[in-house]
C-alpha cells in the first residue's frame, strides 16, 4: 500500500517578552533548529497593516522570561530573494510573508541598515503593491549547456550557449560549473517509444526529479495522447493509464505538456530566464539567517 505523508517544513514558535516595544518574539525553526529570530509587535498584523520587525542577533539574556504563546507546524516554506513566504498548519492566520529590505544612512549610502516588515495575506491584497517579475534582464548572461547528442537543439536567444555532456537531462542552466536546472525533451514519439521500456523510463524520471530545478517538457498536448488518429501501437486508454503512472509514482515531477516544439522550447527559455533571475537576486538580496 502506498502511504504519502506531508513533511512539516519547520516550525512556527511564538513566544511572549518582558519588552513593552517588541513584546513577542517570534522563532522560525527548520530541521531542529533555529531558522530566523524575530523580536515583533504583535502576534498577527492586523488588517491592512504591516509590522515593523528587528532581528535577533544574539541569545537573550539569562534573566529574560520567554512564555511560549503558540507553536503550529509549517506546511510550506518559500524564500524568493529578499521575500519569504509562510504557510502554517491552521485554519485562520496562516498566510504570511516577510519581506527584508536594505536601507541607507543619509549621508552615508555606502553605509545600510536592515528593516524586516511582516506582512499577512490580507495586508497584500489590500495594498496591492507593485510586483516586479524576477525575469527581468540580469546582470549577466545566463549559459545554457546542451547536450552534444542534440541534433537539433531548442534556441535560446541572448544566452550563452555551449555544446557538452549533460549527465541527466537534454537541457541544463548553467551556475559556473554546476547544474542550476536540467530540463529532460521529449517529443510526441519519443514518449510512446519510452512506454514500451517503463522501468528504464522510470529510473531516468526518478533520476531527472531528484534534481533541485528540474522539468520534463513534452512537444505535444495530453488531449494528442487521447487522440486515436495519432496513436500507434498503443490505444488511448493505454496511453492514459501510462501517463496516470508517470505521475503517480514520481509525485515531485515537473511534467509540461506543451502543444509543439516552438511552444516547448519558449517554456524552456522562460523557465530558465526565471530561475536565473531569482538566482541573481538571491546573490544580491537574500537575507543572513
Amino acid at each position: 500500500m502506498l502511504h504519502i505523508t506531508a513533511m512539516a517544513a519547520g516550525t512556527w514558535i511564538l513566544e511572549r517578552t518582558e519588552n513593552d516595544r517588541f513584546p513577542y518574539r517570534l522563532q522560525i525553526a527548520r530541521d531542529g533548529k533555529p531558522w530566523l529570530v524575530l523580536r515583533v509587535q504583535d502576534r498577527w498584523p492586523t488588517a491592512g497593516r504591516h509590522l515593523f520587525c528587528l532581528r535577533e542577533t544574539q541569545l537573550p539574556e539569562l534573566d529574560e522570561e520567554l512564555v511560549e504563546v503558540e507553536r503550529v507546524e509549517i506546511t510550506a516554506f518559500n524564500e524568493r530573494g529578499r521575500r519569504i513566504s509562510v504557510i502554517l498548519d491552521r485554519a485562520r492566520f496562516k498566510r504570511c510573508d516577510f519581506l527584508f529590505l536594505k536601507k541607507s544612512y543619509k549621508g552615508r549610502p555606502d553605509d545600510s541598515y536592515e528593516q524586516v516588515f511582516w506582512l499577512t495575506q490580507r495586508a497584500m491584497q489590500q495594498h496591492r503593491p507593485s510586483f516586479k517579475l524576477v525575469s527581468r534582464p540580469a546582470d549577466s548572461a545566463m549559459v545554457v549547456r546542451i547536450d552534444s547528442n542534440e541534433k537539433y537543439p531548442w534556441r535560446f536567444p541572448a544566452a550563452v550557449t555551449e555544446r557538452g555532456t549533460v549527465t541527466c537531462g537534454d537541457y541544463a542552466l548553467m551556475d559556473g560549473n554546476a547544474l542550476l536546472a536540467v530540463v529532460e525533451r521529449k517529443t510526441f514519439d519519443n514518449v510512446l517509444a519510452d512506454f514500451g521500456v517503463m522501468p528504464v523510463l522510470h529510473q531516468r524520471l526518478a533520476e531527472l526529479a531528484a534534481r533541485q530545478n528540474h522539468a520534463l517538457v513534452i512537444e505535444a498536448s495530453y488531449m494528442d495522447f487521447l487522440n486515436p488518429k495519432k496513436l500507434h501501437h498503443y490505444t488511448p486508454g493505454f496511453c492514459a493509464k501510462a501517463i496516470a503512472e508517470l505521475h503517480a509514482l514520481h509525485p515531485t515531477l515537473r511534467i509540461v505538456y506543451c502543444a509543439n516544439r516552438k511552444a516547448a522550447n519558449e517554456w524552456t527559455r522562460s523557465y530558465f530566464v526565471a530561475l536565473w533571475g531569482l538566482k541573481q537576486e538571491a546573490h544580491a538580496d537574500l537575507p543572513a539567517h
